[in-house]
């Protein structure tokens, strides 16, 4: 791996990056954003023995964006690295046809994200702003004008609710929330995925400690609408002064999801 060519592409976009072996048995290979005395860099990890390269594949300086592409073999993992505001990230791309920026930043975007944009606004750059007239983004959330007519007429609307994707993120919190259908299921720092009722009855049956890992009951799979509202730690708050659809970017189908240690 040509490490000083890596770094010398990670600068054209302000950024550092650090390529280091994995030593610590406490850590795992990936791609994490870490920050020392000189602020955030890219922390790329390798497991000792692993034939992987990483390679940047597109830059865009003006744009603060990188297209990184982990190769071993035929194998091939994506991500998108970048700047969002106020940090950098790091984004596991999905498709195999993903050749620039652009191309991943389009493929992060949900599918009903995508017939929107494509539908209402004409310029490509104009589909990646953060807000459009067909979505506004906020991290890796998509919030996507409801049409009049298609919500329920006495919603239960939550205040001060959070959104996560279930991976132990910084939650995002909405001022005003309401979901339809779904599933209720229990999460903790140990089940960050969340687990049904009947695992979670057979969990604390088998294992009665279970009970005390900090449980929260939350609903998996629902169409989630939010209005108001809507901050981050990491982010500029939203708000949204009619219902919006909640859709999530598309980083859990890529190949490369589990080698990303950190997004938010």
């Amino acid at each position: 791996m040509n490490v000083a060519l890596l770094r010398r592409r990670f600068e054209r976009i302000g950024a550092r990056v650090k390529v280091n072996d994995v030593t610590d048995r406490f850590r795992r290979a990936g791609i994490d954003i870490r920050a020392d005395e000189e602020g955030e860099f890219f922390d790329i990890r390798v497991l000792p023995g692993d034939a992987v390269e990483y390679v940047v594949t597109d830059v865009r300086p003006e744009m603060r964006h990188l297209l990184l592409m982990a190769r071993r073999g035929d194998y091939k993992q994506k991500f998108l690295c970048g700047h969002d505001e106020r940090h950098w990230f790091v984004c596991a791309v999905p498709g195999r046809s993903v050749a620039s920026v652009v191309d991943a930043m389009q493929a992060l975007q949900p599918a009903e994200v995508r017939r929107g944009a494509a539908r209402r606004i004409r310029r490509i750059k104009d589909r990646l702003r953060r807000r459009n007239a067909a979505f506004v983004r906020q991290g890796e959330w998509f919030f996507v004008p409801a049409p009049e007519g298609s919500l329920p007429e006495s919603p239960l609307i939550l205040r001060n609710e959070p959104i996560s994707r279930g991976r132990g993120g910084k939650p995002h919190v909405c001022e005003e929330l309401f979901r339809t259908g779904g599933e209720r299921v229990y999460v903790s720092p140990r089940r960050p995925g969340g687990i049904t009722e009947a695992q979670y009855a057979d969990l604390v049956r088998r294992r009665p400690s279970a009970a005390n890992w900090g449980w929260n009951v939350m609903t998996r799979g629902a169409a989630v609408y939010v209005r108001g509202r809507v901050s981050h730690a990491d982010h500029k708050t939203v708000v949204l002064r009619t219902w919006h659809r909640v859709l999530m970017n598309t980083e859990g189908q890529a190949e490369g999801a589990e080698s990303v240690v950190f997004l938010d």
